[in-house]
């Protein structure tokens, strides 16, 4: 019975991995297709998202069933549970790629306000955070889910210089008012991807540690 539910586990714990696979490849196909100004780099991300919702069904009624049926200890149902917290943060991910394709669509088909400058660094941090997430998740490392911790004030300071910037190019041309509604949407939109990401590493501590972080009171150094 033990090695069948190792087995199981292990099944799991590769869907999971899977699905991180896919929603990371989302997101680095908006975020190319935007720096690159070129939509047909987003046909895939519709289908992609479609396949991350199916998974994340299949993945959240395997965890149920693991849990019925094995009694896990406490070890590998804070696994268990991590498992479940992850997916539905991926799940998420991948609803926020898909609004970003839709987006970056629309912005491509105006003219660049100006160069971006602080957008490039907020879609590298984002992007980087949410990829470590799921090397820690793997590695279980600690040390790498609280680095991501971390790097999220980066993420909004970024965003709240890309609004103001925004907010000053409406109020002086208001022709600019469409196109840069659309980038602070965007600008959102990885807001929460590094969002999930710092989630994620909050779970890995979760599961390597049993430490729930969530609600810290404390900086983290």
């Amino acid at each position: 019975m033990e090695r069948h539910f190792d087995e199981e586990l292990t099944a799991l714990k590769n869907q999971i991995l899977e699905m991180g696979a896919i929603t990371e490849r989302m997101v680095s196909d908006v975020l190319k297709a935007l720096m690159e100004r070129d939509g047909s780099i987003l046909k895939s991300i519709e289908e992609n998202e479609n396949t991350v919702n199916r998974m994340q069904m299949e993945i959240d009624e395997c965890c149920l069933k693991l849990i019925a049926l094995h009694q896990p200890t406490a070890n590998d149902l804070r696994l268990l549970m991590g498992v479940s917290k992850i997916n539905a943060e991926l799940e998420r991910v991948g609803d926020h790629a898909l609004n970003i394709s839709k987006l970056v669509t629309a912005i491509i088909e105006h003219e660049q306000l100006k160069p971006f400058i602080d957008l490039p660094k907020m879609v590298e941090i984002a992007r980087g955070m949410f990829k470590e997430s799921l090397r820690a998740f793997v590695e279980l490392d600690v040390d790498k889910a609280t680095s991501i911790l971390l790097r999220d004030d980066q993420v909004d300071e970024l965003r709240n210089k890309i609004v103001d910037e925004l907010i000053q190019f409406m109020c002086g041309d208001s022709s600019t008012v469409q196109v840069a509604l659309r980038i602070i949407l965007l600008a959102n939109n990885l807001e929460k991807i590094a969002d999930h990401a710092t989630n994620i590493a909050e779970v890995v501590i979760f599961v390597a540690q049993g430490k729930d972080i969530r609600h810290h009171a404390e900086p983290l150094t």
